[in-house]
C-alpha cells in the first residue's frame, strides 16, 4: 500500500487466486472435434495425409514441409509428450479424421499465463466450425482451470491468423518487431490476447455461433462470430 509521500501506483492485489495445473492428458470433447494429446503412433499416420500437397500450411512454422510419411512421424515423435510446446491432435468428428495439431505453449501457471500456438489445420480443417470449436475448447480449458492471461502470437506478416485472433474475440496488443528469426527470415511477431475477465462474455458468444441454430440448411452462419465478440474485445487489429 503506498504511503502520501510514496503516490507510485501498484497495480490491485489479485485475490482468490491459486496457481492453475499444466495441461496433462486432458481430452477435450465438444459437437465437431475431439483433441486428444498429441501421440506419434496414434496420430502420425492419420494427420500426414490432410498436409500431402498443401504445402502452404507451413509458410509461418518453424519446421515443415515433410517430404514423407516417415519424416513427419519423427517430428510427431520428437515433439509429442512434452510439457511445453503441449501438443494437441484435432479429429474432425463428422468426417472421423485427424485433420490438425495445436499446442499450449510459454505455459507459466505462476503467472496464470498460456498460449496457442504451433496451430497447423489442414485445409479441410480452415474456416469450419470444427476449427473453430478446438480453439474455443483449448481456451476453455485454460480460463476453466485458472489460468488469467490467454495468448495468441503469429508472424506480424500472417494476415489469415490476425483475422483468426481477432474473430475469436482476441485483443491485438501491438507487434513486437525483430522478434526472431524463422527459417531465415526476419519474423515481426504480432500479440493478440484474452483475459479472465473476458472469459464469459466470449464464452457466450462462442456457444451462440456453435449452436445448431445458428446455421441454415446449406451450413452457412446466420450470425458472424466476429461480430459476436467486437464488443468484448479491448482494442481492435488497425491493419485489418
Amino acid at each position: 500500500m503506498n504511503s502520501k509521500s510514496d503516490p507510485r501506483p501498484v497495480g490491485p492485489p489479485v485475490e482468490n487466486w491459486s496457481e492453475p495445473p499444466c495441461p496433462a492428458g486432458d481430452v477435450l470433447t465438444g459437437q465437431h472435434v475431439v483433441l486428444e494429446p498429441l501421440s506419434a503412433e496414434e496420430h502420425a499416420a492419420l494427420l500426414y495425409p490432410a498436409y500431402v500437397g498443401k504445402d502452404h500450411v507451413w509458410d509461418y512454422l518453424p519446421y515443415g514441409p515433410f517430404s514423407s510419411a516417415a519424416q513427419y512421424h519423427r517430428w510427431v515423435r520428437d515433439n509429442a509428450g512434452k510439457a511445453d510446446p503441449y501438443f494437441m491432435a484435432v479429429k474432425d468428428r463428422a468426417r472421423d479424421q485427424w485433420l490438425g495439431v495445436a499446442s499450449f505453449l510459454r505455459i507459466k501457471p505462476e503467472a496464470g499465463s498460456i498460449e496457442v500456438g504451433h496451430i497447423n489445420f489442414s485445409p479441410a480443417l480452415q474456416r469450419t466450425p470444427a476449427a473453430t470449436e478446438a480453439i474455443f475448447l483449448m481456451m476453455q480449458w485454460a480460463f476453466e482451470a485458472g489460468y488469467r492471461r490467454f495468448e495468441w502470437k503469429c508472424d506480424a506478416l500472417n494476415r489469415p491468423s490476425r483475422r483468426a485472433a481477432q474473430r475469436l474475440g482476441l485483443s491485438y496488443e501491438g507487434v513486437f518487431r525483430q522478434a526472431t528469426i524463422v527459417k531465415g527470415r526476419n519474423r515481426d511477431t504480432a500479440w493478440f490476447a484474452a483475459i479472465d475477465a473476458e472469459w464469459p462474455a466470449l464464452k457466450e458468444a462462442f456457444e451462440v455461433w456453435l449452436a445448431p441454430g445458428n446455421f441454415d440448411g446449406q451450413g452457412q452462419q446466420k450470425e458472424r462470430l466476429g461480430d459476436l465478440t467486437r464488443l468484448v474485445r479491448v482494442a481492435g487489429d488497425p491493419t485489418l
